[in-house]
This record gives structure tokens, C-alpha cells and sequence, in this order.
């Protein structure tokens, strides 16, 4: 499995969704339960700062804020998060994903080959699973899971 392919292919998926809803619709709750195409922008830019931190740790040891609250909690990760982005519009939030996604792309060539296949490299993940487990499940999948919802969505407006 090629990790930096997994992320172009779920980052494409998600952005080809995101260009298909109609710009006056992109604020309107109801994209994956209260929230909006704009706001599951944000939600999965929040994501790609927890993969930077990973990333960067596996790297060079340090702190890692991100990851620190991800961990610490999913469902307030998640809505905080969100809130924290709630007055960016939709090319502001696409903007800090792009951001992001691109420090996780200069990252990834750096980490070294045997980290991505050492099961239980990330131990609060779980000690059956791999850097490459991790990034198939929580980004690829997650992105098309959102990609998917953010196309039903779409097809409310024909």
C-alpha cells in the first residue's frame, strides 16, 4: 500500500463532493446531521492537523495539541473543532484544509518505511493495527464517508 496515494485519493474523493453542492447550499445544516458541507470541511481539516502532529511526533518527538485533544475526547474534538471554524466560510475552511493536507504531504515521505507496517507504532490506536490501518480507516474511509454524504446532500437540490 502506498500511505501518500490512500490520502490523494480520499482528499480527491472529498473535494470532487464539496465542488458539486451549489454555493448557496453549502452553509445549510443537514449534511451529516447538523452540519453543513462548509462545516464538514472543517471538521475534516481539524483531522488533517491531528495527522500532522502524528506525523511530525513519529518524526522529531514533540508536543502534539491537536492529537492531545483528539484523544482526549472525539465528540468534543469534533464539535469544538467545528466551532472553532464556525465563522470561516467555505473557501476560508477549504483553504486551512489544503493547508494542512499539504504539511501531511510533505511529511509523509520523510517518515521511515518500516513505520507504516509496525502494528501497534500508534498504541492508543490499538496494538493489532499499523500506521497504515490508521490512515486507510480514519482518512481515506472517513473521507469518502463525508464525500458520500455530501453527494446525497447535493441531490436534494437536483
Amino acid at each position: 500500500m502506498n500511505p501518500a496515494d490512500i490520502l490523494k485519493y480520499g482528499h480527491s474523493f472529498f473535494l470532487n463532493s464539496v465542488a458539486v453542492v451549489p454555493i448557496e447550499h453549502v452553509n445549510d445544516p443537514g449534511a451529516c446531521g447538523r452540519w453543513s458541507v462548509k462545516d464538514l470541511a472543517a471538521h475534516l481539516t481539524s483531522y488533517e492537523w491531528v495527522l500532522v502532529d502524528i506525523l511530525e511526533n513519529l518524526i522529531k518527538p514533540g508536543p502534539t495539541p491537536t492529537l492531545d485533544a483528539y484523544r482526549a475526547s472525539h465528540e468534543a474534538f469534533n464539535d469544538e473543532q467545528v466551532d472553532q471554524r464556525a465563522t470561516l466560510n467555505l473557501e476560508q475552511a477549504l483553504a486551512e484544509y489544503h493547508e494542512a493536507y499539504a504539511r501531511v504531504q510533505t511529511l509523509v515521505p520523510r517518515l521511515p518505511a518500516a513505520h507504516w507496517r509496525t502494528n501497534g507504532l500508534l498504541a492508543w490506536y490499538g496494538a493489532e493495527y499499523d500506521l497504515e490501518d490508521f490512515i486507510v480507516y480514519t482518512y481515506y474511509g472517513h473521507k469518502r464517508e463525508h464525500g458520500g454524504q455530501i453527494q446525497v446532500f447535493r441531490d436534494r437540490f437536483g
